[in-house]
């Protein structure tokens, strides 16, 4: 705080001023007290001007002493049983990305048209930075939340009753992941690095999502494929579970989520052998 001393009709007049960097980071002042002229002031002190440099002074010590936070820790107390004793703060880096990326508004938009009695959004991102930081079950995740300083207000039910919700709009969240990701970063689609996994069940009998295919390990179990396309810097480009027995046309698949154009230029695939053929490109 800065005592502000100006000349108005020939008369001294006071107030005091706090200097600060607005949103764009250009210094300003504002006024925080207006004191008045100083001749009308000598009646209560001898140098107005000199008492009020103090008092702006001790305004900035105050101000300084309400930003700073005493703890105190008993060194000799135990935790109680069930305690969490650690949090975690690098999660906020990965969950500055999501909220640049505008992923909370995206969630509680498609959460609007919904009768939800919890929020999605929370969980999404507790899910989020679980499965980077410490991946695990869903259980697990929600056993851990507490890990974190968000406030996670919610049940294990209800991280449950959202996969079905977070399944019917995966393609909508996809598309929009690869339209913000282009715009915040960039995103380079000239080499798509393509790959399968299969997921086996121990079941006797394929049924209409499980069904017998080719497998390396040669299982005679039903079999999900699940496909990943990712760009030439490493970013998801999309994800799908399909039927093993499905033809993934990569070029009209990417074309219709993303809006990508493989007629007017070179497409580069990279994938494992028998993946690729001229069927599927």
């Amino acid at each position: 705080m800065n005592l502000n001393v100006s000349t108005r009709n020939g008369r001294t007049y006071l107030y005091i001023e706090k200097s600060f960097r607005d949103g764009n980071g250009q210094p300003r002042k504002r006024n925080v007290m207006t004191i008045g002229y100083a001749d009308e002031l000598t009646n209560e002190y001898k140098d107005p001007v000199a008492h009020y440099r103090e008092v702006a002074r001790k305004m900035t010590e105050d101000e300084k002493k309400s930003k700073r936070l005493t703890i105190t820790i008993n060194m000799e107390e135990d935790l109680s049983q069930g305690a969490t004793g650690t949090r975690n703060l690098g999660y906020v880096l990965p969950l500055k990305i999501y909220h640049e990326l505008e992923i909370d508004k995206f969630f509680k938009g498609k959460a609007q048209s919904e009768r939800f009695e919890f929020n999605t959004n929370s969980i999404m991102i507790l899910l989020v930075i679980s499965r980077l930081l410490s991946p695990g079950s869903k259980k697990r995740a929600y056993e851990e939340k507490s890990r974190y300083f968000e406030r996670f207000n919610f049940s294990l039910d209800d991280v449950y009753r959202s996969l079905p919700h977070f399944n019917k709009i995966s393609d909508e969240l996809q598309r929009f992941l690869h339209d913000s990701v282009r715009l915040k970063y960039g995103s380079d689609t000239s080499v798509i690095y393509y790959d399968v996994t299969n997921y086996y069940f121990e079941i006797k009998k394929p049924d209409e999502l499980r069904k017998y295919g080719l497998s390396k390990e040669k299982r005679k179990r039903p079999i999900v494929q699940l496909g990943l396309a990712i760009e030439k810097d490493g970013i998801h480009e999309y994800e799908n579970i399909y039927l093993f027995g499905y033809r993934c046309v990569l070029s009209d698949l990417l074309g219709d989520t993303f809006g990508l154009d493989f007629t007017k230029k070179r497409l580069q695939l990279a994938s494992i052998k028998n993946i690729l053929t001229s069927a599927k490109i």
